[in-house]
Formats: structure tokens, sequence, C-alpha cells
């Protein structure tokens, strides 16, 4: 049987402009709603905010394959380019846009590309760790132009999500592991979409190395491995 027709996915499968497939469910369920509603968004720009592997990355790019965006770092920011990210497509996602906070440039640079937008009837798509009323944020008139974007938070992944993460990327390795595997991982692995593509990578590599499928017994070595290899990275302490 199919590992995925053992799951219980009730998910809503979506594919967007440029092959960008993503999956929805409560987590992300909000995110995906205001998306959908673009380009009628009631304000020239859109917050998304979550943890790091939460998905608003990927929500991120599918944004862009539907609007053709450019893809801006906050961190990047600069008032001379900003005509040139605006031209292409009158739409830019700014990753890590929390990352102009204290920066009076890079402030100075995202007030200025919300002007643009507006003026042009373009749109900005903002993805960041926090929401925007708790950047620290010190130019007064880029904190009022956040204030009158909508902000939406992204959860991280619930266990559908996970479970439907962790099947597509073992189909994509040709991998078709027994629901046992997938489920013995979702109770131990890191709650995240990037620790998911690490641990079925790992899990790849390990099975053909030793040349074994890709089991139970197998999956808890490939989560000790990671967790060792993460015990010994530098910072961290023994």
């Amino acid at each position: 049987m199919n590992p995925a027709a053992q799951l219980p996915l009730d998910l809503g499968h979506r594919t967007a402009m440029g092959g960008e497939d993503f999956l929805v469910t409560p987590s992300n369920a909000d995110a995906v709603a205001w998306l959908d509603r673009w380009p009628s968004w009631p304000a020239p720009a859109l917050a998304l905010f979550g943890p790091d592997g939460c998905g608003k990355t990927h929500l991120g790019h599918v944004w862009r394959a539907r609007s053709r965006a450019v893809v801006a770092q906050g961190a990047d920011l600069d008032t001379a380019g900003l005509p040139d990210l605006l031209a292409p497509a009158n739409a830019v996602v700014v990753d890590d846009a929390d990352r102009v906070a204290g920066s009076p440039a890079r402030e100075e640079a995202l007030f200025h590309l919300y002007n643009l937008a507006r003026d042009s009837g373009g749109h900005l798509l903002l993805l960041s760790r926090i929401a925007p009323a708790r950047w620290r944020v010190r130019l007064p008139d880029l904190r009022s132009r956040l204030r009158a974007a909508p902000a939406v938070g992204v959860e991280p992944p619930d266990d559908a999500l996970l479970a439907a993460v962790l099947v597509k990327i073992f189909a994509d390795r040709q991998l078709h592991p027994g629901v046992e595997v997938v489920s013995y991982l979702l109770a131990r692995m890191e709650r995240s979409l990037d620790a998911a593509r690490r641990v079925v990578a790992a899990m790849d590599h390990a099975s053909l190395a030793a040349h074994r499928p890709v089991t139970v017994p197998l999956a808890r070595e490939v989560l000790a491995a990671l967790e060792r290899a993460k015990a010994a990275a530098p910072g961290k302490s023994g």
C-alpha cells in the first residue's frame, strides 16, 4: 500500500504557477487565504511571520511564482536600487524583512519601497520571524506603514503537514517507507520543514551506503547520528 494512503492526511493539495506545490493545513491556512486574496489586498504590503522552518519562505516562493515578484533580502535593502526591484513585475518578496529594523538606511529603504509600491499599484510580501508590530523600527513613518499592512502568522508545522512533507520527500527520492517509519520520525524529529528535508536526505544516504531498507531501526540510527553531529557542532557545549 502507498504509505501516504496509510496516514490520516486529509489535506488540501495545491499547485501554484511555476510548479510550486504546497499543502494546506491549519498551521498555514490563514496565510494561504491571504495569499489567495492577492492582488486585492487592503494595503500595498502583506506580512507573513513565524519561526524558522514553519514554511513561510516556501509560501513566499508560491506567491513569487504567481506574481513573478523579485526576491530581496531585508539586510540588503538599499534606496539606490529600489526602482529596479519593482520594475520587472511591480511585486517584491522581502525575506527576513525584520532585518531592516535598527538600521536607518534599511528602514528608509523599506519605507520608500512601500511608497513606490503604493504609488504604482504594486505589492510587497514581507517575511519575518516576528510580527512587524514587534520590530524595533525607529522611523515613525515606516512604523505607521507597517501598522497599516495586514500581518498573519504561520504556525510551526502540525503532524499532518510534517507527515505529508516526509512522504513527499521520500517519494521524490524513490523511497517508500512504511507508515511506522513516518510515525516514528514524527514523534522524535525536530518539528520543522527544514529538519524533515535533512532527516530524509540522511536516511537516503545511510540506506544507500549500507544497502539497507528504510526502516525504523535505520531511522533510529540516523536520528541519533544527527543529534551527535548537532551536539558536536561549533558553539555547542558538550
